[in-house]
């Protein structure tokens, strides 16, 4: 029985002022495209920022150049894309 799909393409809330549409006649590709849906769901719903209130960061002030919650959304994002070996840039 040969699957029939009812979209073409399916229409997302634009992200950073791009229009996001999720297509599937690629072929056999891999993109990172997914990480925007992860992102605006992350804004919604304020993980990364309530995650990171969990951390006290007692780094000296004058030498911080990523906020905690940069870190922690970082690493939410890779581990959402698979990278499980990502390392945190923190310098």
């Amino acid at each position: 029985m040969q699957t029939e799909c009812s979209a073409g393409a399916y229409e997302f809330p634009a992200s950073c002022g791009r229009r996001v549409v999720a297509r599937f006649d690629g072929g056999r590709m891999s993109s990172d495209g997914g990480v925007i849906l992860v992102k605006q769901a992350d804004d919604i719903l304020g993980l990364s920022r309530r995650f990171a209130a969990c951390f006290r960061d007692k780094r000296h002030p004058g030498f911080v150049e990523y906020r905690v919650e940069d870190l922690v959304r970082q690493r939410i994002m890779g581990l959402a894309l698979g990278y499980e070996d990502l390392r945190l840039r923190t310098h």
